[in-house]
């Protein structure tokens, strides 16, 4: 259930090829996040996967079955988009049940799908209002429970949470994990978010331009990108990119170091330079400096109670061990 192999798939508008050929297995059971910049083509390759575009090229397979060709609806797969699109005159309940009424699902079993997914998603309580009386949160929660109640091999969510604001958006992501937990279900889930990316996914898919750059855990791409672009994507802060002289000290055209991974002191260190802005969150404080050759600015993260504002001259020394080195070409330097 929910195995998903894509072999050479590509895709092209007329003389634009936007996903070259690429191959990409994703585990069933898995929860794999696709994440890039705005147009690499995260979402159009959700969308071969779902059926919803024609593939150019290449093989796409569900659980072993050769599904390039096979309509969307037929697939097993089951699709939350950005937009809710929820019908307003019914209830939640009948728009939950909508996609069973399609299908022709009996009563019986409509009821026990619907009471089953609104239990996990929260909703029993909200069976019977309308899309008009919930809270942006509840509708999207909606809208993935009529995605439930298919039962499918699989969940592709294409930016699911990018109309809400802040605080919606961090407790829906861990609800959104909570659910891949409880179902245990395949899970193909799009954002441009990375932070999103590092706290959902068992495997992330970092694309560029249409090509796959980097696959991996989490901390596998947070600990050793294969690249200045996955380097520089993967973590928030993003990492400091260094370049010039004081990279070739380290046999490496540029040097990647992580605003955690840098050490500062008011008397000595290996750089000096000036303290920028400040940004002062609590627990840490994100300090933006001037004056580090090759990087300008450097971010550097640390304790929230550390005395520093803005001009202050301090010196930075970065932890070598923690160093990543890249070639002329970006690539990792082992």
């Amino acid at each position: 259930m929910g195995h998903i192999k894509l072999s050479q798939v590509s895709k092209r508008f007329g003389e634009v090829e936007v996903i070259p050929p690429l191959d990409l297995t994703i585990a069933d059971g898995e929860f794999t996040v696709f994440v890039g910049p705005s147009g690499c083509g995260k979402s159009t390759l959700l969308r071969l996967i779902a059926g919803l575009e024609d593939v150019s090229a290449g093989h796409i397979e569900i659980d072993g079955a050769d599904t390039t060709h096979v309509p969307p609806a037929k697939r097993g797969l089951a699709m939350v988009f950005q937009s809710y699109a929820l019908y307003p005159h019914m209830s939640v309940k009948k728009n939950i049940a909508f996609p069973m009424r399609m299908a022709g699902v009996p009563l019986e079993e409509q009821e026990r799908r619907i009471s089953a997914a609104a239990e996990a998603l929260n909703l029993t309580d909200y069976l019977d209002r309308r899309p008009g009386q919930l809270s942006g949160g509840q509708r999207q929660r909606v809208a993935i429970g009529r995605a439930i109640v298919r039962e499918p091999q699989a969940f592709l969510f294409d930016e699911p949470l990018s109309n809400l604001d802040a605080a919606l958006r961090v407790g829906m992501r861990m609800e959104i994990a909570e659910l891949h937990k409880k179902l245990k279900t395949t899970m193909i889930y799009v954002t441009h978010d990375q932070v999103e990316a590092m706290t959902m996914a068992d495997k992330i898919v970092v694309l560029r331009a249409g090509v796959i750059e980097q696959v991996g855990s989490p901390l596998e791409l947070y600990h050793a990108p294969c690249n200045e672009f996955v380097a520089g994507f993967i973590g928030s802060p993003k990492m400091n990119l260094i370049k010039g002289a004081e990279a070739q000290k380290h046999g490496a055209a540029t040097i990647g170091i992580r605003p955690e991974h840098v050490d500062v002191s008011a008397s000595e260190g290996l750089w000096k330079a000036t303290v920028g802005v400040a940004e002062h969150l609590g627990s840490d404080t994100f300090l933006h400096i001037h004056g580090v050759p090759g990087c300008d600015p450097l971010t550097v993260r640390v304790d929230g109670e550390l005395p520093v504002k803005h001009g202050d001259e301090i010196f930075l020394t970065p932890q070598l061990e923690k160093l990543h080195r890249f070639d002329a070409q970006g690539l990792r330097v082992a």
